[in-house]
């Protein structure tokens, strides 16, 4: 009779973990251009190549009616991106990649959207596959489109995330990225993390890491084979007593303690700069506030003076509790 329980017990386990996978297969599904049919596979890359001409002609007006509700409400910062890029992408063509297909069923949103697109193998991401989180989605048809484009300033990436509403795909999200930096790509990076690991140079190696894994794919919640190693890889480089992990920390500087709340890579123009953002109770005074950013600065390279080998200069934003702001940047050469 335990025998017989037993085994019941365990066919029910097994039964209620089938059912939560078909549950979760249905509430979120992937569909590759392989598994996708005609209509549906054109119907996407059309809409992104009609999205793609009215952002290299600068048209954000057109792309802003032809997007979602939210976004739409919301579109200062598509504004921006297309007017900082418009030279960049001016007369250009975009070349769409293989578009993804994405669906949500049921009737609330997911808390934590996961997509895995193409083929899984036994240790995870194959070199054809990839995998979208997206917070927060509601039960729809999502479309990702990427298309890639070279003007007269180099390469650009310009995606789109697609929500369909009847008929029509309308623009939920809206990423433009250069995918080098000063000709470098991602990889670059990724093997300079690597050179300055060899050497001991482990915050520098952090940060290239990052780098690295933000230019390997167009848009942040994408996940690939390459970026997944990566991501294994730097994890023995990851510093402590630095902000990358959510944290904060303590930084000494000047006869004062900071509280450093992030720290990230970017590229500023033709440079690549370290920006670095911590807690200030009041920014009104601007000279002063100037200061300690600067104090800041020279703080962070007394404790990491690997960074000047790393970075072109370091950009420092004081940051008020209501969430204001007032940054300032200094090359390496001036920060003494």
């Amino acid at each position: 009779m335990r025998h017989s329980t037993a085994l019941q017990l365990r066919l029910s386990s097994i039964a209620i973990l089938a059912l939560t996978f078909v549950l979760w297969a249905q509430a979120q599904t992937c569909f590759t251009t392989a598994d996708m049919d005609e209509p549906a596979r054109t119907a996407l890359q059309n809409a992104g190549k009609k999205y793609f001409d009215m952002v290299s002609r600068g048209d954000s007006a057109s792309l802003k009616q032809n997007a979602t509700p939210s976004l739409a409400s919301d579109f200062s910062g598509v504004e921006n991106a297309i007017k900082d890029n418009q030279s960049a992408l001016a007369g250009t063509t975009g070349t769409p990649r293989p578009p993804f297909l994405l669906k949500v069923e049921g009737t609330a949103p997911l808390q934590r959207a996961e997509f895995l697109c193409g083929v899984f193998g036994p240790s995870g991401q194959t070199s054809n596959s990839a995998e979208f989180v997206i917070p927060n989605l509601a039960p729809g048809n999502y479309g990702i489109v990427i298309m890639d484009a070279s003007g007269p300033t180099g390469p650009r990436t310009v995606s789109f995330v697609l929500e369909q509403h009847g008929t029509d795909w309308k623009t939920g999200g809206f990423y433009i990225k250069t995918p080098q930096i000063k000709g470098h790509d991602g990889n670059w990076f990724a093997d300079k993390a690597r050179d300055f690991k060899s050497k001991g140079q482990t915050v520098d190696a952090w940060f290239y890491y990052v780098e690295a894994r933000e230019l390997l794919v167009p848009v942040p919640f994408m996940y690939t084979q390459i970026t997944d190693k990566l991501y294994d890889e730097m994890q023995s480089v990851r510093p402590a007593d630095l902000p990358v992990s959510g944290n904060v920390v303590s930084l000494a500087g000047a006869g004062k303690t900071y509280t450093l709340t992030n720290i990230f890579p970017l590229p500023v123009g033709d440079d690549f700069d370290l920006v670095v953002k911590y807690q200030a109770a009041d920014i009104s005074d601007t000279a002063r506030t100037f200061q300690e950013n600067t104090a800041v600065m020279k703080a962070l390279l007394t404790k990491f003076p690997q960074l000047r080998d790393a970075f072109e200069g370091i950009v420092a934003r004081a940051v008020e509790p209501s969430g204001r702001d007032y940054g300032s940047m200094l090359p390496m050469k001036d920060i003494k």
